[in-house]
This record gives structure tokens, sequence and C-alpha cells, in this order.
């Protein structure tokens, strides 16, 4: 299976393993994807943006390089093209990623995932913020006290 990125928008079928007869529609235009199945009878037609996918993956599945519209949701990812030869795989993954704008995925390296962030203050989130923006009360022992004057100031 090889498709065209110049000769958008596509129509074709697709296998899923959670859908009714293993097969879905896939309808890809230059902004959206529509996914279209039938899971125990209902049928349902998922509409999403190709801004909403991580970008265009080059994997290879048994062997055989594939290029995917890689959305977070596995079951929503889309396959694009399946070749034997790794070349023209490559050069698909390229004209994939140019024509939707999106980030060319390798998934053929092993990914680390990034280290956890450390949490700067654990009892920040207990306190109210204003008593940290407020400065303290006066010291009365820094104040000067007045006694025993006999002025009373008054303003017309």
């Amino acid at each position: 299976m090889r498709l065209d990125p110049l000769s958008l928008p596509l129509s074709f079928e697709a296998c899923d393993a959670r859908a009714d007869g293993g097969l879905r529609q896939i309808e890809i235009a230059r902004d959206h994807v529509v996914l279209r199945r039938s899971v125990r009878g209902m049928k349902m037609a998922i509409n999403i943006r190709v801004s909403d996918f991580l970008g265009v993956a080059l994997r290879t599945i048994d062997g055989v390089p594939t290029v995917v519209l890689k959305h977070r949701d596995p079951s929503l990812s889309v396959p694009l093209a399946v070749d034997d030869e790794s070349t023209a795989a490559g050069i698909a993954w390229l004209y994939w990623s140019e024509t939707f704008a999106l980030p060319q995925l390798d998934e053929t390296r092993p990914i680390r995932p990034a280290p956890r962030r450390r949490r700067r203050n654990a009892i920040r989130a207990r306190r109210p913020s204003i008593l940290m923006r407020r400065r303290g009360g006066r010291d009365c022992a820094g104040m000067d006290v007045y006694r025993g004057e006999r002025e009373i100031i008054a303003r017309n």
C-alpha cells in the first residue's frame, strides 16, 4: 500500500482489529482525517484535525518499513505507506511530513522517557500565596511613643 500525498483528499480501507469485519474506512484531507468503523453493530465516524496528530512516524512492523500518521491514542493512528524498500518508505515519510507540516518521528530507535521533574516546594501548595507577598507586621519596639504632650492638632 502506498498513498500519494499530492493527490489529497484520499479514501481507503485499513485493518482494524476491534472493528466489525476487521476493516475501517479512512478519508484523509489536508486539514482533517475521518475514521469510519463499526464496533458491535454501532457505526461511528471520528473526525480528527491533522494538527491533533503527534507527527508522521516511520516504523518497522514485521521487518517492513511503514509510514504512520501517529496519534496519542494508538487506535486512531493511520497507516500511510507500507513498502518493502526502505528508501521508498523514507521518501514517503518526508513527503507526508511536509504535506501535513508535522514533525518526523523515528520509532526505529528506542526512546527513553524524560526524567521526572522535581517539585520546588511541597508545602507551598498548602499555604495561601497572599501570605508570601505581604510584609509582616511592624515591630512595636521600634515605634516612637509620645507622652505628656499637651498639643492638640485640628484642621479647619
